[in-house]
């Protein structure tokens, strides 16, 4: 973030009185006098209008606009005069005020030497100003692209949250209607299910964060509903001894990892299972101090779908990475893939709270 204002204010103030003051720091003896140290402020003077000019007007009118020759004819045409202007100064103004002749006139070469000096200090000033007006614009249009990078992120991440709801909505409607051909009273029990994942999805999904202990149940409450409808040869652990039900996390974060595991691996007719594990723990991290971690880990048989099966395109699984990169940036770690002979599935997502 620039500065505030004050801060400015005095960083402004502070330069100009030690640039003021700096004449006591050459004037010596009893000959120190008001006139004398005024005549010697017009070297500290000149170059605060240089700079005010181009800090106030020049830069920003013409500079910032694109119009670089006019910034530069007009700093030209300033700085050449007020040099010469600035060298006449020194030379006559001590007669004017003071009434002491200088003790001896410059040659025209000690002259023009002095006058360029005087030139190039000038010139110096203009420069830092342009570079100081250009210094901020650039700090502005930074924040102002991190202000809406951040508004972009928070307007995706929403989008991305209202488009869990149907997907997972449209996949167990449909478990329920498979259910609904063999065993109505179970199905009665899925609505059931289905209404308490619905108030969960509904209010708690409207939030930024939500309690880990309410996500838990949320995904207790999907999983009973899937062990429904589920064979007995399918083996189904939950398991989330030791989680901080008062950790706050975003919502719906884990669900498509889960419909991913039920999906992939479940086999009508070869034995399957799903583990899912959803625990905490504490981490020291040097100077960021202790941070709690959440770790879900899912663990299932592997029974990938044939090409010609394209349900669900993997759009739950993208959405868990963009939301996971919005939400937790640097903040996580995901370990996913399938193990040597490729009968198991794992993904571990791992989230510094």
């Amino acid at each position: 973030m620039y500065m505030n204002k004050k801060l400015k204010i005095f960083l402004h103030v502070s330069f100009w009185v030690m640039m003021f003051l700096s004449p006591l720091a050459i004037m010596r003896g009893p000959g120190v006098t008001l006139p004398k140290y005024l005549v010697n402020c017009m070297t500290s003077l000149l170059p605060m209008l240089v700079f005010y000019i181009n800090f106030l007007w020049l830069t920003p009118k013409y500079f910032v606009a694109g119009k670089h020759r006019y910034h530069l004819l007009i700093n030209f045409i300033m700085v050449v005069c007020l040099g010469f202007f600035l060298h006449y100064w020194i030379c006559h103004a001590h007669l004017l005020f003071t009434s002491v002749p200088p003790t001896r006139q410059y040659s025209l070469v000690e002259s023009m030497l002095y006058i360029v000096r005087d030139i190039t200090n000038l010139s110096i000033f203009a420069a830092c100003a342009t570079a100081f007006v250009l210094a901020m614009r650039w700090q502005q249009n930074e924040d102002a692209m991190l202000e809406a990078d951040a508004v972009r992120a928070e307007a995706e991440l929403k989008n991305l949250r209202s488009q869990i709801n149907p997907h997972f909505l449209l996949n167990t409607l449909n478990n329920i209607y498979a259910l609904t051909a063999f065993d109505q009273k179970r199905a009665q029990e899925a609505i059931q299910q289905l209404s308490k994942m619905l108030r969960h999805m509904l209010y708690d999904n409207q939030e930024e964060m939500v309690s880990l202990g309410d996500e838990i149940q949320f995904l207790e409450n999907y999983v009973s509903l899937m062990k429904i409808r589920l064979p007995e040869t399918v083996d189904v652990q939950f398991d989330k001894k030791g989680a901080k039900n008062d950790l706050q996390i975003v919502p719906l974060i884990f669900i498509s990892l889960v419909e991913n595991a039920f999906k992939h691996g479940i086999s009508p007719t070869k034995p399957s299972f799903v583990h899912i594990s959803i625990t905490t723990d504490v981490e020291y991290q040097g100077n960021r101090g202790i941070r709690d971690v959440v770790i879900c880990n899912i663990e299932n048989s592997n029974f990938p779908k044939n090409h010609q099966d394209r349900s669900g395109h993997g759009i739950g699984l993208n959405q868990v990475q963009r939301r996971l990169d919005l939400a937790y940036p640097h903040r996580y770690t995901w370990e996913k893939g399938v193990n040597a002979d490729g009968t198991i599935y794992s993904s571990k997502i791992r989230i510094e709270i």
